[in-house]
């Protein structure tokens, strides 16, 4: 089968990463709650077991602070950990290790030491899981100094930036969105590694400029196909590296378009859009045309009841009014690209956002 041929799921191809990862490298220590659990972290630990011998693959305890405080410790001396956590708010019991240890590690140390650890965390909505577990805090961790944080949303960079992460110096964070590792893509066999310096282009146009983060990326994707419907081209930008942030691909983007809508997983409020609206402006605001955009979460924490979802989260409906007011659209024309959004969506409940979803989580 050729590589064009290959085609995983986001939780296979990480699956595969980590399990080419234990066969190649010795040093590779797998740190998670529920290696072995049923649900094998969405499935992306599932028969690591196999590949990884007993004293290089352990079942943390509920014991965060203290699990990622010997992971850090084991990197320090020529390891390489990979912690796996089933929800983003399981990694907040670790937040001393993460950002005054690893992240500090290298600064501190004078360049003596580094902290190679590699946390992944999966953040997600949807199905009640409520203010608890639909938390999405990316920007907590892309404002610390130290840290590399990651997010991955189509299979071949998941698999390519996995393996990337693991062979870099620095303390890496991997955010993955539960609904992204439903998304199935090509994927190359054996090992590689992609970028993890800068963000992706997936779509050129010269109207407008949509940058967006994890699967609000696949919504901004949904938005660029019905505003092509109407004649509009986005260039479009999956963000995947917050931190460090690489923004001149969208720079010279924003100068050519002149508009510019951020779309993030997280809260408009301090969020990673307005980090790259700001930086935009600040370097290119001559070239506006027309004012930003954020889209993202309100300020209050996500509702657990399906009653309260309606217009909570950012999604392609946002985007294309967004988009048209921006472009300064007739209603007729919103009209007729919104109808393309709602082809799509057919009668899906308010809390799944794509038809490709397939549960459990």
């Amino acid at each position: 089968m050729n590589d064009s041929d290959r085609v995983l799921t986001t939780a296979q191809a990480v699956n595969e990463a980590l399990k080419i990862a234990g066969q190649q490298r010795n040093d590779v220590l797998l740190f998670a709650e529920g290696v072995t659990d049923p649900s094998a972290v969405y499935g992306t630990t599932a028969g690591l077991e196999k590949v990884y011998p007993a004293n290089r693959l352990i079942e943390m305890p509920i014991a965060e602070n203290g699990l990622c405080g010997i992971a850090i410790g084991a990197a320090m001396f020529g390891k390489r950990p990979v912690v796996s956590f089933h929800r983003v708010e399981f990694a907040l019991l670790a937040l001393e290790q993460i950002i005054n240890n690893a992240a500090k590690m290298y600064y501190g140390s004078n360049g003596l030491h580094t902290a190679p650890i590699v946390i992944r965390m999966v953040i997600g909505r949807g199905w009640g899981q409520g203010p608890q577990h639909s938390q999405s805090l990316e920007s907590l961790f892309s404002c610390i100094p130290g840290l590399k944080v990651l997010m991955p949303v189509f299979p071949a960079d998941a698999k390519g930036m996995l393996l990337a992460a693991i062979e870099d110096n620095s303390p890496t964070i991997i955010i993955e969105h539960r609904w992204c590792h439903y998304v199935k893509g090509n994927v190359p066999g054996g090992y590689f590694k992609a970028d993890i310096a800068k963000p992706k282009k997936l779509k050129d146009g010269h109207d407008l400029t949509l940058v967006a983060t994890s699967f609000s990326t696949l919504e901004a994707l949904s938005a660029g196909e019905a505003l092509r419907a109407i004649g509009v081209q986005s260039d479009l930008f999956d963000l995947r590296v917050l931190n460090p942030l690489n923004l001149d691909e969208i720079f010279e983007s924003f100068e050519k378009t002149g508009r510019i809508i951020t779309v993030d997983t997280g809260h408009i409020s301090h969020g990673i859009g307005g980090e790259v609206v700001s930086q935009v402006i600040e370097k290119k605001g001559q070239c506006m045309i027309s004012n930003p955009v954020r889209i993202g979460l309100p300020d209050h924490p996500v509702p657990s009841s399906r009653g309260y979802i309606p217009d909570l989260y950012p999604d392609t409906k946002k985007i294309v009014i967004a988009a048209c007011e921006s472009l300064g659209l007739s209603d007729e024309k919103t009209s007729q690209a919104l109808s393309h959004v709602e082809d799509r969506r057919g009668n899906l409940p308010v809390d799944i956002p794509d038809p490709a979803f397939t549960g459990p989580f």
